[in-house]
């Protein structure tokens, strides 16, 4: 479990005791379903991470709601995107192994996750990772009810394949961004698991120095 977990519920397991001892064990319910549901929902278990080195696996768990071609700066992309409602697991994982290249933090609104927009106009953290010859953009983005992005590691550290690299706090979205001769393995409408599901196979070669610039400045990405 997220520790972020226990910081929610323990405080409400503490209003509960008091609020049962002062009044009624009846007003003790509401705070205790809450705590429960908190250390539900920042529940992390252990994944099967694919050994494939030129597997995508997807950052987050939910459901597949977008695969889009995109252009960012003068590379064409594609671009997956996966709604995560509050049921899902919210721990976010690396979809590559690889180095981090660059973080970059984007303040903006907090629409509706599975907007269509939302990948330009809402906060947002967008990261990324280049390894064994390829490069790979992923975004954790806000959503209606996500106020908070948490990220880990630094720009330069090393990343492994379905290693854990944060959370969005309650429904949100996450997106990859990678090289559109990449092989798509899912469809709209699959549900994913970070971590272990696999989004798409890319091919092992050097980067064009065009996409660096254009991932590093974290150049917003229109569909065509």
């Amino acid at each position: 479990m997220v520790r972020d977990g226990y910081f929610y519920a323990v405080p409400l397991i503490a209003a509960a005791v008091l609020l049962g001892w002062l009044t009624s064990p009846v007003w003790a319910i509401l705070p205790c379903l809450l705590a429960f549901f908190f250390l539900w929902f920042f529940r992390d278990p252990e994944r099967a991470i694919p050994q494939d080195p030129d597997a995508v696996v997807s950052p987050g768990d939910g459901t597949v709601t977008d695969i889009s071609p995109v252009t960012v700066g003068n590379e064409k992309q594609t671009r997956i995107s996966i709604f995560l409602s509050v049921f899902n697991v919210h721990v976010n994982r690396s979809p590559i192994s690889g180095v981090i290249r660059d973080i970059r933090y984007q303040r903006g609104k907090f629409l509706d996750a599975r907007s269509q927009n939302c990948a330009e106009l809402n906060e947002q953290n967008i990261v990324t990772v280049e390894g064994d010859g390829h490069r790979v953009v992923f975004k954790q983005i806000a959503g209606l009810l996500a106020r908070r992005i948490v990220f880990y590691p630094k720009i330069g550290d090393r990343l492994e394949r379905g290693q854990r690299v944060g959370l969005i706090k309650f429904g949100s979205r996450v997106d990859v961004v990678l090289d559109a001769s990449a092989r798509v393995d899912v469809k709209i409408g699959d549900k994913v698991q970070g971590g272990a599901t696999v989004l798409a196979h890319v091919l092992s070669q050097p980067a064009s120095v065009g996409a660096q610039a254009g991932a590093a400045a974290g150049v917003s990405s229109q569909v065509r």
